[in-house]
């Protein structure tokens, strides 16, 4: 027979821990609404700092508090960092808009890494609806689960289990798998690009702040990134992740 007390400890536990995301989640929102109200008062050196926080810690934010955080770091002349928060929106909201200012900010018409084709815009359109991908396929693999437990009479061929095998592979796979690349700014000045991770490798160029590269993987003291459609190793010291 269950213990109680032990039946109780743990719904209380479960609950107090749900109580206190719920509470967090609430107190960060309270902090952005916060800083909007400062933001709108003009009062914007009070406002980055709780911005700041709440980026910090990747908390509640945003695709609009960026765009007003680049917005004060372009007013007290911090183009980089500006940068770094446009480049930031653009890979929540891909806009030819945000690319024009960057290439304001950073003075360069010709930058890298903010092309989007048909498959990056479906792929962005997959990424964003993960949540709800994953959730659609896992209701149907409990609903194949519970039709084969309920006509497990009936269910006597391998073919029966298919759609449960087919909506768990989905589910994983979506819920692993289907997420956006990580990215990076471009930061140092200037910033060079080599085919290998060492200072002897080939030069293949010489970057400038602003360009946006997708991080395959980080080696020592280097990142592997793609660059103009080939491979290309950049120090961290360069790069500002997204």
């Amino acid at each position: 027979m269950p213990n109680p007390n032990r039946i109780f400890i743990t719904k209380f536990i479960i609950f107090f821990i749900t109580f206190l995301q719920s509470f967090n989640c609430q107190a960060d929102i309270s902090m952005l609404q916060k800083a909007d109200s400062l933001f709108v008062t003009k009062n914007y050196q009070e406002a980055m700092v709780i911005y700041e926080g709440l980026l910090q810690n990747d908390q509640t934010y945003s695709p609009a508090m960026l765009l007003k955080m680049a917005f004060i770091s372009e007013g007290i002349g911090d183009y980089s960092n500006s940068s770094f928060y446009l480049a930031k929106f653009y890979d929540l909201n891909p806009t030819p808009r945000v690319i024009t200012k960057i290439k304001t900010l950073t003075e360069q018409n010709n930058l890298i890494g903010y092309e989007l084709n048909d498959k990056d815009r479906f792929m962005k359109f997959l990424t964003d609806l993960q949540l709800e991908i994953t959730s659609v396929f896992s209701f149907l693999l409990i609903l194949s689960l519970t039709l084969l437990f309920v006509f497990k009479k009936n269910a006597e061929k391998p073919i029966h289990y298919l759609p449960s095998l087919i909506f768990l592979t989905l589910a994983f796979l979506t819920n692993n798998f289907l997420s956006q690349p990580n990215t990076g700014i471009i930061t140092g000045s200037p910033t060079l690009v080599m085919d290998r991770p060492t200072a002897a490798g080939i030069l293949l160029n010489v970057a400038y702040p602003g360009h946006r590269v997708v991080i395959n993987s980080s080696k020592d003291i280097w990142y592997e990134v793609k660059w103009e459609n080939q491979k290309g190793f950049i120090k961290k010291e360069n790069i500002t992740p997204l």
